[in-house]
C-alpha cells in the first residue's frame, strides 16, 4: 500500500474561528487561513495548565499557525501571535461569532480565499470601531456570497439588463436576480435605492439596512441549506430578553 503524504504547511495567518475540547487535553479547532482557507487543526495538549495555547487559541486572536497532516483534520505544529487581539466590546462580541459560524458552515475546506480573509479582518475592525454593527455585518455578508459564487446582482434586472432604478421596487429572486414587482411575485421585496446603496455600501440609512438584512439573510439560508446558525438564536434570546 502506497503511503499517505503528509503536507507540512508553514507558518501563515490564520484565526481561530471555533474551537472545542477534545479528548482529555487537547483541543479541536475550526481555523481560517490566508493561504489555505478553513482547515480543521488538533492542537494537542493545548488543555494542558501549563501549556500557553490554551489562552492563544482563542476567536478574534490574529495568529501566524502551522500544521501537518493528511485529510480533513491536520495537527497544530505552531502558533505564535501576529498581533493584539481583537478587542470587542461584549455588545459586539455576538456579532464576531456570527460571522465565524457563516464561515464554518459555508467555507469549503482548503481552498484559499485571500480577499475574504482580508474582508473578516477588517470587519473585526469595523466591529471594534464602528457606531453601530450592521453595517459592516451586511458588507461582509455580501462578500462572502461573492467570495463563494453566489455574488448578489445589485446594479441590474434580471433578464432585461435594464439598469436598477433608485425609486424602483424590486422583488429578488435569488436564483435570477431583481425583477419589477410587476413581473413576479416571488422572491425578497427590495427598494432600487436598497439594491444600488448595498451595491456602493453606502449603509447609513436604517430603511435600507433593513432591506438589505432580508436580502442577505434570504440568500445565505439558501445556501445553509436548512441549517440553523446558532448565533441567530442567541440574537433572538437577547431580544426578547
Amino acid at each position: 500500500m502506497t503511503p499517505v503524504a503528509r503536507t507540512r504547511i508553514a507558518l501563515q495567518p490564520a484565526f481561530v474561528l471555533h474551537r472545542r475540547p477534545y479528548l482529555n487535553t487537547s483541543l479541536l479547532l475550526e481555523a481560517f487561513g490566508r493561504e489555505s482557507g478553513r482547515v480543521g487543526l488538533v492542537a494537542r495538549g493545548a488543555l494542558n495548565s501549563r501549556s500557553r495555547l490554551k489562552g492563544l487559541l482563542q476567536p478574534f486572536v490574529p495568529l501566524l499557525l502551522s500544521w501537518a497532516g493528511a485529510g480533513e483534520l491536520a495537527t497544530l505544529t505552531a502558533a505564535e501571535e501576529n498581533g493584539p487581539a481583537v478587542a470587542l466590546a461584549p455588545a459586539r462580541v455576538l456579532a464576531g461569532l456570527y460571522a465565524n459560524e457563516l464561515l464554518v458552515r459555508l467555507l469549503p475546506r482548503q481552498d484559499p480565499l485571500p480577499e475574504l480573509f482580508a474582508a473578516y479582518g477588517a470587519l473585526l475592525a469595523e466591529l471594534v470601531a464602528a457606531p453601530e454593527p450592521e453595517p459592516a455585518l451586511r458588507r461582509f455578508e455580501k462578500r462572502l456570497l461573492a467570495e463563494l459564487g453566489y455574488g448578489l446582482t445589485l446594479d441590474r434586472e434580471a433578464g432585461s439588463g435594464a439598469p436598477i432604478v433608485a425609486e424602483g421596487h424590486y422583488r429578488y429572486v435569488l436564483d435570477q436576480g431583481p425583477l419589477p414587482v410587476s413581473q413576479t411575485q416571488m422572491g425578497v421585496s427590495i427598494s432600487g435605492r436598497s439594491l444600488l446603496a448595498l451595491r456602493d455600501e453606502t449603509l447609513s440609512d436604517p430603511s435600507v439596512l433593513k432591506d438589505i438584512k432580508r436580502l442577505t439573510r434570504a440568500a445565505l439560508t439558501e445556501h445553509l441549506r436548512g441549517r440553523a446558525l446558532k448565533t441567530r438564536d442567541l440574537y433572538r434570546l437577547k431580544r426578547e430578553s
